[in-house]
């Protein structure tokens, strides 16, 4: 990086930059002597992270790159700069090490404003100051603004990711993976001293559903289904989409007869709904149909003592129902 005096044509140069666009020839003039020209070859080092930072920079020409390490030790580009933008201000502000390494992008002409300087021009020169502080303030807050939607729109995609994580995307119910860590966390934690009631559910001839009315009607009835559990269960239950036409509901602190009486008002109330699906499969027309649902149900410490145990009694239950003319609730034995 070599450096050398302000020429003749300074007010041309310094114009570049918005830190100065507010300043009049007089008082370009008067700074001129506190601005040091440095030239920095195609990908060489202006500053780097962590360095003690005691100048800031004007580029008067070309563009910078800057760089954050990441914590398996490679280097992240983070942003571009270009004529007329400065940068390094925060460290001599804010008395803070460098937040990033600068590169130069090509050849770089850059002014430099050392720390001391920077000051004696705010203290000597107050009017000058205001002027260079208010472009400093404008772009810090279009940084934070930039910065605030940025950390608000990955907050939002981390959201919208554990939804995803832990949703079946067409019910919006939970799916299978949450189910059993929420059972084994619960198991975990001595579910033996509290009652954990677990329903299986399975939708009565949905293949024929499917062959009548198309896919589509399947899954408006499946949509329909979680609609149901929803409206007859309580904040704490767990309702999850297993898979398919599979739906399972977990009850902590529910002991086995108010689980049957919850699972009794989703027959009842799958009973009684109807559900508008296309007339045909290849989705002309409407028309509506009804669709039942058995269910199995297990409780612990009552069933089993463990997780697989509780599956194992509510499925077995559930092929019960099924195999009495299913729409109907059992109980495991």
């Amino acid at each position: 990086m070599s450096g050398g005096k302000i020429t003749s044509d300074y007010a041309s140069v310094l114009r570049k930059s918005s830190l100065f666009k507010d300043l009049s020839n007089l008082e370009l003039e008067a700074i001129v002597d506190f601005l040091e020209p440095r030239s920095v070859k195609d990908g060489d080092t202006v500053f780097k992270e962590g360095d003690a930072g005691d100048e800031m920079f004007v580029a008067t020409s070309g563009k910078i790159d800057a760089w954050v390490s990441q914590t398996d030790g490679t280097q992240r580009r983070m942003f571009e700069l270009g004529t007329g933008a400065f940068f390094g201000e925060m460290s001599i502000i804010a008395n803070e090490s460098r937040s990033a390494t600068i590169t130069a992008q090509g050849d770089l002409e850059l002014l430099a404003i050392h720390g001391s300087d920077f000051y004696r021009i705010i203290f000597e020169y107050p009017m000058i100051g205001m002027k260079i502080l208010k472009v400093i303030k404008n772009v810090q807050n279009t940084w934070l603004e930039q910065t605030s939607r940025h950390l608000g729109d990955i907050m939002r995609w981390g959201e919208t990711a554990r939804r995803r994580a832990i949703s079946d995307e067409l019910t919006g119910l939970y799916n299978r993976r949450f189910l059993e860590e929420s059972a084994n966390e619960r198991f975990g934690n001595g579910v033996g001293l509290r009652s954990l009631s677990f329903i299986m559910l399975d939708l009565d001839k949905i293949h024929e559903v499917n062959s009548a009315h198309g896919m589509k009607a399947g899954d408006l009835v499946f949509i329909a289904t979680a609609g149901v559990l929803r409206s007859a269960t309580r904040g704490g239950d767990i309702c999850a989409r297993l898979s398919g036409d599979e739906f399972a509901i977990l009850l902590p602190d529910t002991e086995t007869e108010e689980a049957r009486a919850i699972a009794e008002k989703i027959r009842q109330t799958m009973a009684s709904i109807k559900i508008t699906v296309p007339k045909t499969p290849n989705g002309e027309g409407a028309t509506e149909i009804t669709v039942h649902a058995s269910m199995g149900i297990a409780t612990a410490p009552r069933h089993t003592d463990c997780w697989e145990g509780l599956q194992l009694a509510a499925d077995s239950a559930l092929r019960q129902s099924k195999e009495k003319g299913r729409d109907r609730v059992e109980v495991a034995e």
